[in-house]
């Protein structure tokens, strides 16, 4: 599939009619998370499409406004960096209307929190101006906005060519594997990427009917990929640099997906 520049998909996550992609490849849907994961970011690089899952619940203990920051020399050492978030209509909030709390004061201590962690790399310069983007999101007030565009920036710094589009903006039947069917339908994506805990509970049933098949997404345990279960993919990042991270990438993405589709 020949993938699309996303910046029309991502300049407004209020956008009512998105953008569809062109019919066929692979599809990733994840709620938007902070500076996610490195094993959430390579899923979503693999893809040609997101779709940014922004109308179920809001999960205080998940990803969606909170992530793991490693010590640049020592990955095994990590700290939370969180957004306090309010919800609006409590636990029944919805991930796109969790507010941030004292967003001004929530974007200081963000910005020098991954100044003190990544400042020192030198691959922070091309990150703290991709980081300008981050900054202004905390305007919107939204931690969803804040979520997804920390995960853009750091598609954009590999290069990523997909297309972002909100299920908030499709059409999709309750029930949890349906849903994700549903949704993978309305995009007219040929095949559903799943990660390493959506692999578990996922029930392909509804996808077969669709016609659509279902490749999980299982990076190896080693390497740079170790701690990529709970450090922010920031961590790789600043530590290998954009050019040599993609490679990585690329690398597990083409043993993962010619694994599903042998030449």
């Amino acid at each position: 599939m020949t993938r699309t520049n996303p910046s029309s998909a991502t300049a407004s996550p209020a956008a009512s009619s998105p953008d569809f992609p062109a019919p066929g490849g692979l599809c990733a849907i994840h709620q938007p998370n902070l500076f996610p994961r490195l094993v959430t970011l390579a899923k979503l690089f693999a893809a040609d499409m997101w779709i940014v899952l922004d109308d179920v619940q809001f999960t205080r203990r998940d990803y969606q406004r909170r992530t793991r920051l490693a010590a640049l020399g020592s990955p095994q050492v990590s700290r939370w960096m969180s957004v306090p978030t309010h919800l609006p209509q409590g636990r029944q909030t919805v991930v796109r209307d969790a507010a941030i709390a004292d967003p001004g004061l929530a974007r200081r201590r963000t910005t020098a929190m991954l100044r003190q962690y990544y400042g020192a790399s030198p691959h922070w310069p091309a990150l703290a101006q991709a980081l300008e983007s981050v900054g202004a999101a905390f305007g919107s007030g939204r931690t969803d906005v804040v979520a997804e565009t920390s995960t853009r920036i750091l598609l954009d710094l590999l290069g990523w060519k997909g297309q972002i589009l909100r299920s908030g903006d499709l059409s999709a039947r309750p029930g949890r594997s349906q849903r994700l069917a549903d949704l993978t339908a309305a995009v007219s994506a040929g095949s559903y990427l799943c990660g390493t805990g959506g692999i578990k509970y996922l029930d392909e049933s509804p996808f077969a009917a669709r016609g659509i098949s279902v490749i999980p997404f299982l990076p190896p345990p080693t390497e740079i990929w170790a701690s990529g279960q709970q450090i922010s993919a920031l961590w790789a990042l600043t530590t290998l640099g954009p050019a040599a991270l993609v490679e990585q990438l690329r690398t597990i993405t083409a043993a993962q997906i010619t694994l599903e589709f042998p030449a």
